[in-house]
């Protein structure tokens, strides 16, 4: 009996001692709960960008520096209209307007329901503006981004559906507040009448993204280059310009103009436009480049050269990103003898050592360099500049092949090649700050890989010799071992 009672205050004791622990951890459970509530509301008073993280591959919500420095340096309030429709707003709009807003005290970002305020936008267009459209206003000044900008589609021609493969918004929206926020913009003008290249739509769109208004030019009816002119384009005319062009560009120039100018083998003497550039210390080389170098051409086509991009304020970007540009069918670019010590020429894409100008391109029977062929390496890319009293600067961009501005060559290596452009653009074409804006679009699709002939050459050899033979040894191992067995 003794035993059955002190048996029970054993039991007691023991109860009360798990119900005094269970109240404790009940009470420890409790307090880490509170903290947690607390960290949580705190959490969710950050900045997004601080509270939610990017993972996405190309950043889709993420603003670059470009971006960054453009909002930094805002001193004029800007506002930018979300219009959408509650319940169906974009998240990737939604989201990339919180980096705006959050990264400068000047921006707010105000979301207007279309079925709410239906006669909002008449305020500044006249036509009608999609659902997740987005409308930039600085003062009196306004940009309509529509949605459907914002999205980059093409068609596949295997289903023959439209797929988006690219997303544009941070590139949309920056360009919009730097229009509503400047006071001018670029001029651009492009020299007609010689049978010159045309620029494909999706270039024109690069160019004018950065804000650069894009007019022709025909200096056969002008007595100059207008002085508005920020830019001259001169792009690979076919028939040599009159002389009097040619003192009407080099004057132009002269004065602390600004031009890009792209040359193409034409087999023909063009002794008008070849002034231009000798005026300013370059000349281009008899015949076409051929690379012996596998690493520095694609394809199995030595005429479809991987130039080396120098390092300079044009590639840094490129360079530092070990991106390939394409560029076939180019012409060597050289120095002339003894031009002034005034001018300064910078390589911007250079060829190998071991390539060649092929010289007799019309009547050509092999790739194999031969007698008479020039030997490199060769620029096929210069930029050019010479300072002037007043502090004017000319400036100059050459490039020697028109195929550098092609969709499908920029399409070939990701787009690099219509980043430099844009960049050497921008290198002249630049506003008040110093820099105009032009965001690449950020790809939705799979980035084409760009494989110089060496490496694919490599690849091909090792997966149609060594793979196997690593299979035919390892089986020869196992086939072995089963038979000690």
């Amino acid at each position: 009996m003794k035993d059955i009672i002190s048996n029970n205050k054993e039991n007691r004791r023991k109860n009360r001692k798990n119900l005094k622990h269970g109240t404790y951890s009940m009470g420890v459970v409790a307090v880490f709960v509170a903290i947690l509530v607390v960290v949580n509301l705190l959490i969710q008073e950050l900045p997004s960008k601080y509270r939610e993280i990017d993972l996405s591959t190309q950043k889709m919500y993420s603003i670059g520096d470009q971006t960054k420095k453009l909002l930094k340096n805002l001193d004029k309030d800007v506002t930018l209209y979300f219009i959408a429709q509650k319940g169906s707003e974009s998240s990737d709009i939604e989201k990339l307007l919180e980096r705006y807003e959050e990264s400068s005290d000047h921006v707010k970002v105000e979301q207007k329901d279309p079925a709410v305020n239906p006669k909002f936008t008449s305020q500044y267009t006249t036509e009608g503006v999609n659902n997740n459209s987005v409308i930039v206003v600085s003062g009196d000044k306004s940009k309509v981004v529509d949605y459907n900008s914002m999205y980059e589609t093409s068609v596949n021609y295997q289903t023959y559906a439209s797929e988006v493969t690219g997303f544009d918004g941070e590139g949309q929206l920056t360009s919009a507040i730097n229009y509503v926020t400047s006071d001018n913009m670029p001029v651009m003008y492009t020299l007609e009448g010689h049978d010159e290249s045309s620029m494909s739509d999706s270039l024109k769109d690069m160019i004018q993204k950065a804000n650069i208004d894009i007019q022709s030019l025909n200096l056969l009816t002008m007595d100059a280059v207008p002085e508005d002119a920020d830019c001259l384009f001169i792009f690979a005319p076919s028939k040599d310009i009159l002389e009097d062009e040619a003192k009407k560009i080099i004057t132009y120039l002269e004065d602390g103009g600004k031009a890009l100018i792209v040359s193409n083998y034409t087999g023909e003497d063009m002794p008008n436009f070849a002034s231009v550039l000798e005026n300013y210390g370059v000349k281009t080389v008899d015949g076409i480049i051929l690379e012996a170098d596998t690493n520095h051409y694609i394809s199995q086509n030595p005429s479809y050269l991987l130039p080396n991009i120098e390092s300079n304020d044009i590639t840094s970007n490129l360079s530092s990103q070990s991106r390939y540009i394409l560029m076939p069918l180019a012409q060597g670019i050289e120095t002339t003898d003894n031009y002034r010590d005034t001018l300064t020429i910078q390589n911007i894409l250079t060829t190998s050592d071991s390539s060649y100008s092929k010289v007799n391109v019309e009547n050509m029977q092999t790739m194999e360099k031969e007698s008479g062929d020039i030997d490199g390496p060769f620029h096929v890319g210069v930029a050019i500049s010479e300072d002037l009293e007043d502090d004017k600067q000319t400036q100059i961009v050459y490039y020697s092949s028109e195929t550098l501005f092609n969709d499908n060559m920029n399409t070939m290596v990701s787009g690099a090649n219509f980043e430099l452009i844009s960049a050497s653009v921008n290198w002249m074409c630049s506003n008040e700050d110093g820099s105009t804006i032009s965001i690449s679009s950020k790809s939705l699709d799979t980035s084409t890989l760009t494989i110089p002939a060496a490496d694919a050459s490599f690849w091909s050899i090792f997966v149609m010799a060594v793979v196997p033979a690593f299979l035919v040894i390892l089986g020869g191992g196992i086939w072995m071992k089963r038979r000690k067995q």
